[in-house]
């Protein structure tokens, strides 16, 4: 009797586990269902890029570095100990004994290298402009993410977009199909209408399955901005008539896009460096002191000196240095200058790129699209009353080509507008 009240007991507290981990479940599964079915908008993968990017913790990495360098700049170098002797004899009978002789003596001393005032603060400056040109490379390489990461969902978008398309067409396909077995049923069709029929209906079976495996692609281009194996975006894009900058304004501030930001640092930088060779014009000092014992109860001495640097012949040394910084300072110009027409003219690309493609999706959206699709309508409803099967082939074949165009399209007007969309730091726009 105990032992079944025991069992009894056991199975009870069994069963008050077994709904507590049950309820636990429950509770957790509406949230995990909740974050696997969330559809990421274009701004929000944009944020999570950025938030993501493993590059940017190497610029931060960088520009940490450049910070603790210019701490350091101007800085004295560190001193020197010496320790040494002065007048040992070292040939005849007290060669090497340093108590015999009066002018023999052990010393110690410090020795310290004072860099010209000049030359500290050049050095200084330098390195304040290399953590701007860290700064600037970070900056860049935001603008870079940003646009890459509105590539990839662009690209899942116009995939999602077309696989869409493709499936809405394979419901009339298959009901062509059901058509033509039943009028081949019934005597009214040939067997060779229902094999078109059924082919049709393959083809674009085979089309679907490219499109999905486009989209699992795109998929993997976008998980490699998120770090997430499989992201579901949303269907809701920008709007890609507007962008979010005015177009007079991209070229007025063309010198703060990703690819000048750098190369208007790297030239401060080379300027900074002209000065560093100037200064280097100026001689630098050095003071030191040193104790001496002498042996023998003889008098100690203390020795000060002060030393100071002589360019002498700065014509084919500091001149020099000076002339190799400014040819420098003269390239990083050129080179800025000739990134700068790039650039300018590749806005100017861009948006006459991004002008045709709207008209070119306008002019699908408004005409094509709707022509094919009341063609291919009338057509098969043409063929469901009796009418021949080879208007309605046609028709899909036209319509299906309509389709994957405008999805081409939507994908190059989307890529289009983030490339002029993301071109201007986020200050920069309204």
């Amino acid at each position: 009797m105990n032992s079944r009240f025991d069992r009894c007991r056991s199975w009870g507290a069994l069963e008050r586990v077994l709904v507590r981990t049950l309820c636990v479940a429950v509770l957790a599964t509406p949230s995990a269902a909740l974050a696997a079915s969330h559809e990421l908008t274009l701004a929000e993968a944009v944020r999570l890029a950025t938030e993501r990017a493993p590059m940017l913790d190497a610029r931060r990495a960088g520009v940490s570095a450049a910070q603790e360098e210019a701490a350091r700049a101007s800085a004295l170098p560190d001193p020197m100990l010496t320790v040494g002797i002065d007048n040992l004899p070292v040939t005849g009978s007290n060669a090497f004994n340093s108590r015999v002789d009066d002018m023999t003596m052990k010393k110690i001393g410090l020795r310290q290298e004072i860099p010209s005032r000049a030359k500290r603060s050049a050095r200084q400056s330098f390195a304040a402009r290399q953590i701007d040109e860290a700064q600037a490379q970070s900056q860049a390489e935001v603008l870079s993410i940003r646009r890459a990461a509105a590539d990839a969902w662009i690209a899942v978008w116009a995939a999602q977009r077309q696989l869409g398309a493709l499936q809405k067409l394979r419901e009339q396909a298959v009901l062509a199909t059901k058509v033509s077995k039943a009028r081949v049923a019934g005597g009214g069709d040939s067997v060779s209408d229902a094999l078109a029929t059924e082919a049709a209906l393959l083809e674009l079976d085979n089309r679907i399955e490219a499109a999905r495996a486009e989209k699992l692609a795109a998929q993997a281009g976008l998980a490699r901005w998120l770090g997430d194996a499989m992201v579901e975006v949303s269907d809701q894009a920008p709007n890609l008539d507007s962008l979010p900058v005015s177009e007079a304004r991209l070229l007025e501030e063309v010198d703060r896009v990703g690819p000048l930001l750098p190369a208007t640092a790297q030239l401060e930088t080379a300027a900074a460096a002209v000065d560093v060779a100037r200064a280097d014009k100026r001689p630098d000092w050095s003071v030191g002191a040193s104790y001496g014992q002498r042996a023998g109860g003889r008098d100690d001495m203390i020795m000060f000196e002060v030393g100071i640097g002589l360019p002498l012949f700065s014509r084919n040394r500091q001149d020099r240095g000076v002339a190799a910084r400014e040819a420098d300072y003269q390239a990083a110009l050129a080179t800025r200058e000739d990134l700068r027409r790039q650039e300018t003219a590749r806005i100017r690309a861009d948006l006459a790129r991004w002008e045709g493609l709207k008209r070119q999706v306008a002019l699908h959206e408004d005409s094509l699209l709707p022509l094919a699709q009341d063609r291919s309508a009338t057509t098969l409803a043409a063929y469901r009353a009796g009418g021949e099967l080879q208007p309605w082939l046609n028709a899909r074949r036209d319509e299906l080509d309509v389709h994957l165009a405008h999805a081409e399209h939507l994908g190059e007007l989307g890529r289009a507008w983030a490339a002029l969309a993301f071109l201007l730091p986020l200050e920069m726009q309204p």
